[in-house]
């Protein structure tokens, strides 16, 4: 039997021969670059190299298919470090006098942040981006941001802290997705007048389904009661919101009444305050606090509020709190919100659906329809069981 030394002799005899043999049939081709075959037969009889030639032997038995898959491992993973990398070039570091702030006002692409008191006019930063967040804007009125100032009285907003909660409406351009109002507010405060424009129950219910599905505590506030003939009904109007437990504020900026219940009610708090322009909202809080410099108008002949809040601010009260001044909103949608979830934001009609003949019930045509048979019997507000019909409709 051959001893080792003797194989390896006729490995490497073997190997020069192969190659002598192959070097003979391809001598019109020009040879390819790589490892010389000499290297090749030296390795064979080097026994510290076998390792080395075993390796491509290994590869040459992967299931077909596997190495692709590696390299695409491989790329996917250096594509998350990548990201990572663009991720921590986009927030401040540690040697950056990064500071945290409240946006007070956004314009375009600008924004005024408070920061410490300071008022800082700050652009955004690049990588900022809405993209899969269900929203059109990156940064609104209340969000809480990461600032990183030049010392010469501007700075760049560097990151957006999550929100608690949003005021948000559909988008003009994609119905799909919303447009942040406003971020981080602790309440919602509802304004209607009961003249001037006239009261309109269905767009205060839009408010409560807003502050409900977005954590806002929802407040309604009635002003102009100086205009009610008899007061009396005006309250009687309300009276199924009290019912619901909702909190319901009956104002006059002209005379005052009510103007200490709101005051406290905004004090500690951050606030928005929302409804149809011509309400009276401006004129609320110049009562509330005057020397805001709020502008005001009067209604125009139509019986419509005119439109003098133009950009939505985030404004500081005395001692403690602040107030968001929207612009007057005619229409405010619910988008995305199911016609099957609909009847949840209506617990008086909700209480009367298991009683339905259908469990599907729309609560609108059905036969058998115990919510019909309570509208008819006064048992559901009309107003509130007519504004559920207009609603619904409007959903997909």
């Amino acid at each position: 039997m051959p001893t080792r030394e003797e194989k390896r002799w006729q490995h490497y005899r073997a190997a020069k021969t192969m190659r002598l043999a192959r070097k003979e049939i391809k001598h019109n081709r020009k040879p390819k670059g790589g490892r010389r075959r000499e290297d090749i037969a030296e390795k064979l009889y080097d026994p510290d190299a076998l390792d080395e030639l075993a390796a491509p032997q290994t590869e040459r038995v992967m299931p077909r298919g596997e190495r692709e898959r590696r390299r695409a491992v491989m790329a996917a993973a250096q594509t998350r470090l990548d990201q990572d990398a663009a991720l921590d070039d986009s927030l401040p570091s540690e040697d950056t006098a990064a500071l945290q702030g409240v946006v007070m006002e956004v314009s375009s692409s600008l924004c005024r942040v408070d920061v410490q008191g300071q008022d800082l006019l700050c652009g955004l930063r690049g990588s900022l981006s809405a993209q899969e967040t269900g929203f059109t804007n990156v940064i609104a009125v209340g969000d809480h941001v990461i600032v990183s100032p030049d010392g010469a009285g501007r700075g760049v907003v560097e990151a957006v802290l999550p929100r608690r909660s949003v005021l948000a409406r559909p988008d003009v351009f994609a119905r799909h997705l919303q447009q942040v109002i406003v971020a981080n507010a602790d309440q919602l405060l509802i304004v209607a007048s009961w003249r001037e424009p006239a009261v309109w129950l269905e767009l205060i219910d839009r408010y409560l389904i807003a502050a409900e599905r977005h954590n806002l505590l929802p407040v309604i506030c009635v002003n102009k009661v100086d205009l009610a003939e008899d007061e009396d009904i005006c309250r009687a109007e309300l009276r199924p919101y009290v019912d619901l437990g909702y909190r319901v504020l009956f104002t006059s900026a002209l005379t005052g009444a009510g103007v200490d219940e709101l005051r406290d009610l905004l004090r500690d708090k951050t606030t928005v305050l929302a409804g149809l322009s011509g309400v009276g909202k401006s004129s609320l809080l110049a009562v509330v606090q005057p020397g805001l410099k709020l502008r005001t108008a009067n209604v125009s002949d139509s019986g419509e509020g005119r439109h003098t809040t133009t950009q939505v601010t985030l404004l500081k009260l005395d001692p403690d709190g602040f107030v968001v001044d929207t612009p007057g909103i005619r229409e405010f949608g619910v988008s995305g919100l199911e016609k099957s979830e609909l009847v949840r934001f209506y617990p008086e009609i909700a209480a009367m659906a298991g009683e339905c003949r259908f469990s599907n019930c729309s609560h609108l045509n059905e036969p058998d329809c115990a919510v019909r048979e309570a509208g008819r019997q006064g048992r559901v507000p009309e107003a509130r069981y007519h504004s559920y019909q207009k609603i619904y409709a409007t959903l997909s």
